[in-house]
């Protein structure tokens, strides 16, 4: 089993109230020559939590940081310009806080991070650490 040590939150960058399934993210992820999705976890709209990724396997969601980390990304990210934007839905939120709660238990004293704190994107267009820190503290 891998060292896990950290969840990395992601949005699809999808516009606000867009479905999608993992496997449309799935074929977007093969084009750009990734053998599977790249997130562990998707969070959809309505709070459902889908597996994606194998937690057992490497994730190819943030450059340089997927060897001990699990990504989740929920279903979002984008105002209807295709600006980015916040668009967690409250059962989302609360999917998120009780999947990274229970990466916990499993794993053990995870950190949490934003994908933008290692890229130059807005992904998942908020402050992870700010909005989170009662989590991690």
């Amino acid at each position: 089993m891998r060292d896990i040590k950290r969840v990395i939150l992601h949005c699809t960058a999808t516009y606000e109230g867009q479905d999608i399934s993992v496997d449309t993210i799935r074929q977007w992820h093969k084009k750009r020559g990734f053998s599977d999705v790249g997130y562990h976890y998707v969070i959809m709209l309505n709070g459902d939590i889908e597996l994606a990724r194998p937690v057992f396997k490497q994730g190819a969601h943030t450059k340089g940081q997927n060897e001990d980390s699990i990504g989740v990304a929920y279903v979002g990210g984008l105002d209807a310009s295709g600006e980015p934007k916040n668009t967690m839905t409250l059962y989302q939120d609360i999917s998120f806080m009780r999947l990274f709660q229970s990466l916990g238990v499993t794993f053990g004293t995870l950190g949490l991070h934003g994908h933008n704190e290692f890229s130059n994107k807005a992904c998942p267009c908020f402050d992870v650490q700010d909005r989170y820190k009662f989590l991690i503290d």
